[in-house]
């Protein structure tokens, strides 16, 4: 059984350090192009403070990926939490490459929708990915995600701006009568 995905906190700063500089090969073709600074564990902690405000302000919903021993194995995030007609939110999420193929991150990403869906009252998770990140698109498959779209030079990763196809799951409890709660 794979441990659920927990709130981060700021002493994950040294665990997330460590992996993404372990890792920043693997990550630079999915990522923006970081300062020195992102790799360190003052780094990580202030983007840890920066994503927790967010957290009190009902905006994000950021997690640390844990492997089946318990230790930090990633991130995924729950970004752009925004209510009134739109009640909707961003997911996105990464895994150590030690940690990939076994489930984590389509387990990851099956937490964040429930917790969307059932405790935020969320109507719709989006996703996007780069065209030719098959992994991370089956990982929205598998957890009912459907393609909607392909957003042109949509962000700036790996020095250009990069396509990204568009995908969204919609919480089936609200689209029937009476479903949306404001």
């Amino acid at each position: 059984m794979l441990p659920p995905p927990r709130l981060v906190t700021l002493d994950d700063a040294p665990a997330l350090a460590a992996l993404l500089r372990e890792n920043r090969e693997f990550l630079a073709p999915y990522e923006p192009h970081r300062d020195e600074s992102w790799y360190t564990d003052e780094g990580q902690r202030a983007e840890l403070a920066t994503v927790l405000a967010a957290h009190a302000a009902g905006t994000m919903a950021p997690y640390v990926v844990l492997a089946p021993s318990g230790e930090v194995a990633g991130r995924i995030t729950l970004a752009g939490i925004v209510r009134g007609a739109l009640l909707s939110g961003a997911v996105g999420y990464w895994v150590a490459q030690r940690h990939t193929r076994q489930g984590l991150a389509s387990a990851a990403v099956a937490h964040v929708i429930r917790t969307a869906f059932d405790e935020l009252g969320l109507h719709r998770v989006e996703a996007g990915t780069l065209p030719d990140n098959v992994a991370s698109q089956a990982v929205l498959a598998r957890n009912g995600f459907e393609r909607y779209g392909l957003a042109p030079r949509y962000l700036h990763i790996a020095g250009r701006w990069r396509d990204h196809v568009l995908f969204q799951v919609l919480n089936a409890r609200l689209e029937e009568p009476g479903g949306v709660s404001s």
